[in-house]
Parts: C-alpha cells; sequence; structure tokens
C-alpha cells in the first residue's frame, strides 16, 4: 500500500518513524511558533497526504511532549480523511504555566496510519440489557 506524501515547504520533513517496531511516523513542524500557557495553536507541518480510499490518518499527541512539557494534541486522534489534499496541521495545547516555543524540525506530533470500518447501520425500537444498563459517566466507579 503507498501513501503520496507532498512537500508544501522546502522546510517540510517527511514523517518518520524513529524504530522500526513503532507504529507512528513522527511528523515536524515547519515554522516557528509560541504556545502560550493555557492556550492552543493550529502548527503547521508543511506536508500533504494522498491516502487510499479505504485509509484514514489519525494525528496523536507525542508522549514524551505531553509528560514533560503538558503539550498534547487538542482533539486527539485528530482524522484526516482520505478525500483531504490540503497542508496538515496540528492543534497543540499547552496545558503548562509557561509558554513553549516550537522550533521548525521539532517532532510535535505522531500519525497512525488506520483502515476504518464501516458497519451497517440499522435503526432499532430497543436495545438489548447489559451489565452496565443506563449507567453513565462513573457509574463503574473509580
Amino acid at each position: 500500500m503507498t501513501v503520496k506524501i507532498k512537500r508544501l515547504s522546502p522546510h517540510a520533513s517527511l514523517p518518520s518513524r524513529q524504530h522500526s517496531y513503532d507504529a507512528g511516523y513522527d511528523v515536524t513542524a515547519v515554522e516557528e511558533t509560541v504556545i502560550p500557557a493555557g492556550k492552543w495553536t493550529l502548527v503547521k507541518t508543511g506536508i500533504a497526504v494522498e491516502l487510499p480510499g479505504e485509509m484514514e490518518l489519525q494525528v496523536r499527541s507525542r508522549s514524551g511532549l505531553a509528560l514533560k512539557h503538558g503539550i498534547f494534541c487538542l482533539n486527539a486522534p485528530g482524522t484526516v480523511d482520505a478525500g483531504y489534499r490540503n497542508e496538515i496541521g496540528v492543534i497543540l495545547a499547552n496545558f503548562s504555566q509557561e509558554d513553549f516555543l516550537i522550533h521548525r524540525g521539532d517532532r510535535i506530533a505522531q500519525l497512525i496510519f488506520q483502515t476504518p470500518k464501516h458497519p451497517e447501520l440499522v435503526e432499532v425500537d430497543d436495545l438489548s440489557d447489559s451489565d452496565r444498563g443506563l449507567g453513565g459517566f462513573g457509574s463503574t466507579g473509580r
């Protein structure tokens, strides 16, 4: 299976895996930007992709940025659909107390390629019972 990638900037890097067994491909920032403390911003990657029709691309946080700096993808996982051809942007949120500087070339997120399932959706009048029943948020305890 092939995914086509187009650089939209001479500063863009192709997504890459750090180890052959890594699930995610790291994606980098194409420009310097500051994420203010407690705020979020769209960080450009300088790349666009052409996915096969049966594939989606998920944009996820990098654990090191989240743990060490409180920086993570706000809508993780973000979804890039197969029909999208524009630049991939990453919405990064800063939950720390300090502004965070992103340098050009910094690894900011990871890309996961998935093949989504498309089940048949059937409207019914009733659903079967389950152990949880109608219990909502927090109903299973701590």
